[in-house]
């Protein structure tokens, strides 16, 4: 068969005839196509291998010694029902056919037969488990999204019965599948407000999507609620509506988390309005419930154990403990006993039970540092904790059960790392469930003047002084920095130049000498300066779209001065 499609090569067919010649002819047919085949002259020994192997199509011949092959046809079905099976036979009648089809079979084919035939009714049967087979995964993995969704879905028909309610109904809006299945839709409105109901309504009625974003929807149990609200029609092959569908997402949560997050901002968390940390925001809003392994990676001082108290305080969990170890700072011993505990006389120097990390973060979250220094047998202990989430400590062997978000974090590439045989596989990948990855300062430059003003504000506080800014050479020479230790280096700078500072604006005087060294053209007012300026105030206009005020206030000088300097550097603004 030459045509035959590559995603039906190679499959397993067991034909089952007591005549010799038919399995030799139907085996070397079918061979010279790529198929893997077995035979059986009787009953008992297709069954032995019907139980031993898994094939995709049986040719079962309906006259067999002893059992027949209606007999064996109704066996296989029980113990392999996803099996294909075709019968032969030399007479075939109406009975027959009826009687082999409402047993299972899928079709039946007449000897003699042709090669011809058989290798058609073997591409059509084996094309027909494949099309039932792709159904069948479909329909299971939209059942299983329907319930492990945390959004409420509920479908209509289009005479606004509901047809279907998942069970995350029941806990946002108090509708119980139970109680709705079945019933006109606004029967249901005494759970809620009514203002959902009524958008699949208007979206059924008119046939086109609906969206409503961010509502008051207090339901007798969870008042106080924001959600948003997607209706949608559903359509049939021609075009027509066949009902519709609502989605409701629970915001509660997000905007907690968007005022956590300019909160955090405030009191010097997560500064930045780069393309880069504006990713790192987002994906902390749609983290913060998720209780998901998440791997924060990124370059030395970028900022990680930052995105890890955000993720904490983003969700649930934030009423509970976050509490923190750095991997790499520890002796394999030491990390062992910190992250499980160990009881009295474990070791020399145990004198006293110790409660590990791990046990007491139980209903909240524990941040791992430097996750890649880890040794492999701490791997193969940390692994097991999480795939169980149950431990033992040092020196005892009754488990311990916890519930723990784990948040772990490196800046080391531990792909490379696994690929090397320095970190398991099976971790790496169970920890790298969810990625986020801290950009560095040398690719958010649009950061750097919101950066500076947030630690001029923090270090005022600090130590009691009244610095109003920069100097332009200095915020020329951070601009054109490579940085290679992102924030922190900008942190300990600024610290720096706070401790010796003795005026308004920081001048390049205050600042370390192994930075201004690297700098020496723009702190002296070279043509470097200028070109460095000219991109910073580029940058900053950009990042206010544009805004004069805003860019002013951004670089940390006068708006009198920026429209100097935009003449001066002849950039235009329109």
């Amino acid at each position: 068969m030459n045509g035959q499609a590559d995603a039906v090569a190679g499959s397993l067919i067991l034909v089952v005839d007591d005549e010799e010649s038919i399995r030799f002819t139907f085996q070397s047919f079918l061979e010279d196509e790529g198929f893997t085949i077995s035979t059986a002259a009787d009953y008992d020994a297709a069954m032995e291998m019907v139980h031993e192997t898994k094939f995709d199509l049986i040719f079962i011949d309906i006259i067999l010694g002893g059992k027949t092959g209606m007999d064996l046809l109704k066996a296989v079905k029980e113990v392999a029902p996803d099996t294909e099976v075709i019968i032969i036979t030399g007479a075939p009648t109406v009975e027959t056919a009826s009687s082999a089809l409402r047993l299972g079979a899928l079709d039946y084919i007449v000897k003699p037969v042709r090669q011809e035939t058989l290798l058609r009714i073997t591409e059509l049967a084996l094309n027909h488990k494949q099309l039932r087979e792709t159904k069948e995964a479909y329909r299971l993995n939209l059942e299983a999204i329907f319930r492990s969704v945390r959004d409420a879905i509920i479908t209509v028909d289009e005479n606004l019965i509901v047809a279907e309610v998942n069970s995350a109904s029941e806990g946002l809006c108090d509708i119980r599948r139970a109680e709705a299945v079945g019933k006109p839709l606004r029967s249901l409105s005494h759970f809620t407000t009514g203002k959902c109901l009524k958008a699949l309504e208007e979206t059924v009625v008119h046939k086109k999507s609906i969206e409503l974003s961010r509502i008051d929807c207090d339901s007798r149990e969870h008042p106080g609620q924001i959600v948003s609200v997607t209706a949608t029609p559903l359509l049939r092959h021609d075009g027509t509506t066949s009902g519709g569908v609502i989605v409701i997402r629970n915001e509660t949560r997000i905007i907690e988390l968007e005022r956590c997050v300019a909160e955090s901002r405030q009191l010097g968390k997560i500064v930045g309005k780069s393309d880069g940390i504006r990713k790192v925001l987002s994906m902390i809003q749609a983290l913060g419930d998720v209780q998901t392994s998440v791997l924060v990676t990124g370059e030395s001082g970028t900022g990680k154990e930052l995105v890890a108290d955000a993720l904490h305080a983003a969700g649930s969990r934030r009423e509970s403990n976050l509490v923190k170890i750095n991997c790499g700072a520890l002796s394999e011993e030491l990390l062992e006993s910190e992250l499980f505990g160990h009881v009295r006389g474990a070791f020399t120097g145990a004198v006293k039970d110790k409660v590990g990390r791990f046990q007491r973060a139980h209903g909240g979250t524990i941040f791992l540092d430097e996750i890649g220094e880890m040794s492999p047998r701490m791997q193969i202990r940390f692994l097991r904790v999480l795939e169980t989430m149950e431990f033992e400590r040092v020196g005892d062997s009754t488990p311990i059960k916890v519930d723990v978000r784990i948040v772990a974090a490196t800046n080391r590439d531990l792909e490379q790392k696994t690929k090397d045989g320095e970190f398991r596989e099976d971790l790496y990948f169970r920890l790298k469930v969810v990625e986020i990855n801290i950009p560095p300062l040398r690719e958010r430059r649009h950061d750097i003047p919101l950066l500076v003003r947030h630690f001029l504000h923090m270090f005022n506080t600090k130590f009691s002084k009244r610095v109003e800014g920069v100097d332009d050479s200095v915020m020329a020479m951070f601009m054109n920095h490579p940085w290679p230790g992102n924030v922190r280096q900008l942190e300990n700078i600024l610290e720096h130049a706070f401790v010796l500072g003795r005026r308004s604006n920081i001048s390049p005087r205050e600042l370390p000498e192994d930075f201004t060294e690297g700098a020496t053209a723009l702190s002296t007012g070279e043509a470097g300066e200028g070109l460095v300026e000219a991109r910073a105030i580029r940058e900053a206009l950009q990042t206010a779209r544009y805004n004069k005020t805003e860019a002013a206030r951004l670089l940390g000088i006068s708006r009198r001065t920026l429209y100097r300097k935009l003449e001066q550097h002849k950039i235009r603004t329109e």
